[in-house]
């Protein structure tokens, strides 16, 4: 669309976008605190209207964007480093279906950026077990669910010198987690897929 016929509302909306693109390329702040402090920044203590704040999609285009301009040169490499330690995480934790999600799997990822990933197990202590077996040492928290309804637990470590995130789902979460989100997105992807983001010709390339 042109910008002839682009709103107020439009252009604030792009403009606490890129900002907020910054402060999470930059300082790796989660994207609705890069989204209320970069409106802060840009309006003040203004009442910020939803109609102006960006949606989750068009922030991610803006770190990808930005991190074009400002990273090209380390954060391809940075993105299939994380990528590659999915993928072996993956493999140890394949008795519990893993899923990767987030910015490693969008292609958005950077120096601050962890590997999250999805399991689906019986029973949460499940997981933890297996981990002490393991020796990990693990701090255990809330996210919430990914159908919007609840949170589960999550397991936090230190791995390879790199933060994980583990969100425990039940077992029968599992028919519900694949799909993209609004937009054709891909939300999460299981180890097979991201394998073939790996082996693509192009290793920065994106789900799509």
């Amino acid at each position: 669309m042109s910008s002839h016929f682009l709103t107020e509302s439009d252009h604030l909306r792009a403009e606490i976008a890129a900002a907020a693109a910054r402060l999470i390329a930059e300082d790796g702040l989660d994207y609705g605190t890069a989204k209320r402090k970069a409106a802060k920044q840009i309006l003040g203590n203004n009442k910020v209207r939803g109609d102006v704040l960006p949606d989750n999609a068009m922030v991610e285009d803006e770190v990808r964007t930005y991190n074009a301009l400002f990273f090209a040169d380390t954060q391809p490499r940075r993105l299939r480093h994380l990528r590659e330690l999915a993928v072996r995480l993956m493999r140890e934790l394949e008795v519990f279906q893993p899923y990767l999600t987030g910015a490693v799997l969008n292609g958005t990822a950077g120096d601050h950026s962890d590997i999250h990933l999805h399991l689906f197990a019986d029973s949460a202590k499940d997981v933890e077990i297996y981990l002490l077996n393991k020796g990990v040492d693990f701090e255990v928290s809330e996210s919430p669910h990914f159908n919007g309804h609840g949170d589960i637990e999550t397991l936090s470590f230190l791995w390879q010198n790199e933060g994980v995130h583990l969100a425990i789902y039940d077992i029968d979460d599992l028919r519900h987690s694949g799909g993209r989100k609004a937009g054709g997105r891909v939300e999460r992807a299981a180890l097979a897929a991201v394998i073939a983001l790996l082996t693509a010709p192009d290793p920065d390339n994106t789900p799509s």
